[in-house]
Protein backbone atom coordinates (compact mmCIF):
# COMPACT_ATOMS: atom_id res chain seq x y z
CA UNK A 1 0.00 0.00 0.00
CA UNK A 2 1.44 3.35 -1.00
CA UNK A 3 1.04 6.42 1.12
CA UNK A 4 0.24 9.49 -0.94
CA UNK A 5 1.52 12.90 0.14
CA UNK A 6 -0.13 16.31 -0.29
CA UNK A 7 -0.15 19.71 1.33
CA UNK A 8 2.58 21.88 2.76
CA UNK A 9 4.26 21.63 6.15
CA UNK A 10 6.09 24.19 8.25
CA UNK A 11 8.83 23.51 10.77
CA UNK A 12 8.48 23.90 14.54
CA UNK A 13 9.61 27.51 14.40
CA UNK A 14 6.93 28.30 11.84
CA UNK A 15 9.38 29.49 9.17
CA UNK A 16 7.64 29.57 5.81
CA UNK A 17 10.77 29.37 3.72
CA UNK A 18 10.86 27.08 0.70
CA UNK A 19 12.95 24.55 2.65
CA UNK A 20 10.55 24.46 5.58
CA UNK A 21 7.58 23.62 3.36
CA UNK A 22 9.29 20.40 2.28
CA UNK A 23 9.20 17.19 4.28
CA UNK A 24 12.67 15.74 4.00
CA UNK A 25 14.18 12.35 4.75
CA UNK A 26 17.72 11.01 4.99
CA UNK A 27 18.53 7.88 3.00
CA UNK A 28 19.65 4.92 5.13
CA UNK A 29 20.21 2.36 2.37
CA UNK A 30 19.73 1.96 -1.37
CA UNK A 31 18.67 -1.29 -3.05
CA UNK A 32 19.29 -0.69 -6.77
CA UNK A 33 17.67 -4.02 -7.73
CA UNK A 34 14.86 -4.01 -5.17
CA UNK A 35 14.37 -6.30 -2.20
CA UNK A 36 16.12 -9.67 -2.17
CA UNK A 37 12.86 -11.38 -1.15
CA UNK A 38 11.12 -10.09 -4.29
CA UNK A 39 11.10 -13.06 -6.68
CA UNK A 40 10.08 -11.11 -9.76
CA UNK A 41 12.55 -10.81 -12.65
CA UNK A 42 15.05 -8.00 -12.14
CA UNK A 43 13.67 -5.95 -15.03
CA UNK A 44 10.30 -5.78 -13.26
CA UNK A 45 11.77 -4.52 -9.98
CA UNK A 46 12.31 -0.84 -9.25
CA UNK A 47 15.20 0.47 -7.17
CA UNK A 48 14.26 1.02 -3.54
CA UNK A 49 15.65 2.96 -0.61
CA UNK A 50 15.03 3.11 3.11
CA UNK A 51 14.92 6.53 4.72
CA UNK A 52 14.24 8.38 7.97
CA UNK A 53 12.03 11.48 8.05
CA UNK A 54 13.77 14.49 9.53
CA UNK A 55 10.62 16.08 10.94
CA UNK A 56 8.92 13.08 12.52
CA UNK A 57 11.49 10.24 12.43
CA UNK A 58 9.15 8.33 10.16
CA UNK A 59 10.66 5.16 8.67
CA UNK A 60 9.79 4.79 5.00
CA UNK A 61 10.50 2.58 2.04
CA UNK A 62 10.91 4.60 -1.16
CA UNK A 63 10.38 3.41 -4.70
CA UNK A 64 12.90 5.35 -6.74
CA UNK A 65 12.85 6.44 -10.33
CA UNK A 66 14.97 4.16 -12.50
CA UNK A 67 17.41 6.99 -13.22
CA UNK A 68 17.52 8.32 -9.65
CA UNK A 69 20.99 9.25 -8.43
CA UNK A 70 20.55 8.55 -4.72
CA UNK A 71 23.14 7.41 -2.19
CA UNK A 72 23.24 6.65 1.52
CA UNK A 73 23.18 9.91 3.48
CA UNK A 74 21.43 11.92 0.77
CA UNK A 75 18.40 14.04 1.65
CA UNK A 76 15.29 13.44 -0.45
CA UNK A 77 11.89 15.10 -0.54
CA UNK A 78 8.95 13.10 0.84
CA UNK A 79 6.34 15.77 0.37
CA UNK A 80 4.53 17.57 -1.01
CA UNK A 81 4.29 14.91 -3.70
CA UNK A 82 4.69 17.37 -6.57
CA UNK A 83 8.10 18.41 -5.18
CA UNK A 84 9.58 14.93 -5.32
CA UNK A 85 12.35 14.32 -7.82
CA UNK A 86 13.87 10.90 -7.15
CA UNK A 87 10.98 9.35 -5.21
CA UNK A 88 8.03 7.89 -7.11
CA UNK A 89 6.16 6.20 -4.24
CA UNK A 90 6.62 5.67 -0.53
CA UNK A 91 5.16 3.64 2.28
CA UNK A 92 5.61 3.53 6.04
CA UNK A 93 7.54 0.57 7.42
CA UNK A 94 8.49 -0.71 10.83
CA UNK A 95 11.97 -0.92 12.33
CA UNK A 96 12.20 -4.68 11.75
CA UNK A 97 11.65 -4.23 8.01
CA UNK A 98 14.86 -2.23 7.56
CA UNK A 99 17.85 -3.79 5.84
CA UNK A 100 20.99 -4.52 7.86
CA UNK A 101 22.72 -1.54 6.27
CA UNK A 102 19.83 0.76 7.13
CA UNK A 103 19.86 -0.48 10.72
CA UNK A 104 23.57 0.22 11.02
CA UNK A 105 23.11 3.76 9.67
CA UNK A 106 20.05 4.63 11.73
CA UNK A 107 21.71 5.77 14.97
CA UNK A 108 24.19 7.94 13.07
CA UNK A 109 21.39 9.62 11.12
CA UNK A 110 19.32 10.25 14.27
CA UNK A 111 22.37 11.91 15.83
CA UNK A 112 22.91 14.04 12.71
CA UNK A 113 19.28 15.19 12.66
CA UNK A 114 19.50 16.19 16.33
CA UNK A 115 22.69 18.15 15.69
CA UNK A 116 21.41 19.88 12.54
CA UNK A 117 18.10 20.87 14.15
CA UNK A 118 19.47 21.63 17.61
CA UNK A 119 17.17 24.55 18.41
CA UNK A 120 14.10 22.46 17.65
CA UNK A 121 15.15 19.69 20.01
CA UNK A 122 16.38 22.01 22.73
CA UNK A 123 12.82 23.31 22.46
CA UNK A 124 11.58 19.97 23.77
CA UNK A 125 13.31 20.69 27.08
CA UNK A 126 11.82 24.19 27.05
CA UNK A 127 8.28 23.21 26.12
CA UNK A 128 7.68 19.68 27.49
CA UNK A 129 4.39 19.43 29.38
CA UNK A 130 2.63 16.97 31.72
CA UNK A 131 1.06 13.93 30.04
CA UNK A 132 -0.94 12.86 33.09
CA UNK A 133 -1.08 13.96 36.72
CA UNK A 134 1.83 11.65 37.52
CA UNK A 135 3.76 11.59 34.24
CA UNK A 136 5.59 14.43 32.50
CA UNK A 137 6.99 14.39 28.97
CA UNK A 138 10.45 14.93 30.44
CA UNK A 139 10.11 11.65 32.32
CA UNK A 140 9.95 9.84 28.99
CA UNK A 141 13.65 10.59 28.58
CA UNK A 142 16.00 7.92 29.92
CA UNK A 143 17.66 8.86 33.20
CA UNK A 144 15.35 11.77 33.99
CA UNK A 145 13.48 11.14 37.20
CA UNK A 146 11.48 13.43 39.44
CA UNK A 147 14.44 15.40 40.83
CA UNK A 148 16.09 16.09 37.49
CA UNK A 149 12.74 16.88 35.90
CA UNK A 150 11.98 19.45 38.59
CA UNK A 151 15.44 20.99 38.18
CA UNK A 152 14.78 21.45 34.45
CA UNK A 153 11.32 22.92 35.07
CA UNK A 154 12.64 25.35 37.69
CA UNK A 155 15.60 26.46 35.61
CA UNK A 156 13.62 27.06 32.41
CA UNK A 157 11.42 29.52 34.31
CA UNK A 158 14.51 31.73 34.57
CA UNK A 159 14.93 31.72 30.81
CA UNK A 160 14.71 29.30 27.91
CA UNK A 161 17.60 26.97 27.21
CA UNK A 162 19.55 28.12 24.16
CA UNK A 163 21.52 24.99 23.25
CA UNK A 164 22.45 21.52 24.42
CA UNK A 165 25.57 23.04 25.96
CA UNK A 166 23.47 25.60 27.81
CA UNK A 167 21.28 22.79 29.16
CA UNK A 168 24.25 20.85 30.42
CA UNK A 169 25.80 23.93 32.01
CA UNK A 170 22.65 25.01 33.82
CA UNK A 171 21.26 21.64 34.96
CA UNK A 172 23.43 19.78 37.45
CA UNK A 173 23.35 16.06 36.74
CA UNK A 174 22.10 16.38 33.16
CA UNK A 175 24.83 14.95 30.96
CA UNK A 176 24.72 14.72 27.17
CA UNK A 177 21.14 16.00 26.69
CA UNK A 178 21.39 15.33 22.94
CA UNK A 179 22.35 11.69 23.53
CA UNK A 180 19.42 11.32 25.93
CA UNK A 181 17.04 12.40 23.15
CA UNK A 182 18.73 10.05 20.70
CA UNK A 183 18.28 7.11 23.07
CA UNK A 184 14.59 7.90 23.48
CA UNK A 185 14.07 8.29 19.72
CA UNK A 186 15.75 4.94 19.06
CA UNK A 187 13.47 3.32 21.67
CA UNK A 188 10.42 4.78 19.94
CA UNK A 189 11.64 3.52 16.58
CA UNK A 190 12.31 0.00 17.84
CA UNK A 191 9.15 -0.44 19.90
CA UNK A 192 6.02 0.27 17.87
CA UNK A 193 3.85 -0.48 20.90
CA UNK A 194 5.19 2.17 23.25
CA UNK A 195 2.23 3.88 24.92
CA UNK A 196 3.68 7.39 24.67
CA UNK A 197 5.74 8.68 21.76
CA UNK A 198 7.19 12.17 21.91
CA UNK A 199 9.18 12.14 18.68
CA UNK A 200 8.28 9.33 16.27
CA UNK A 201 5.11 9.56 14.20
CA UNK A 202 3.60 7.63 11.33
CA UNK A 203 1.94 9.52 8.51
CA UNK A 204 -1.47 8.38 9.70
CA UNK A 205 -0.70 9.94 13.09
CA UNK A 206 0.33 13.32 11.63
Amino acid sequence: MTTSESGDAVDAAGDETEESTLRMAVVLDVLPHGRTDDDRPRYKKSPLAYALGEEDFRLVELRLADDADVSIGDRVVLGPADERVAVEELRDIEYDALSNTALSELEYVVDEVLAEHESRFVGFYNDAQPITIRLHQLNLLPGIGKKLRNNILDERKRGPFESFEDLEDRISGLHNPKDILAERIMSELRDDDLKYKAFVRRDAES
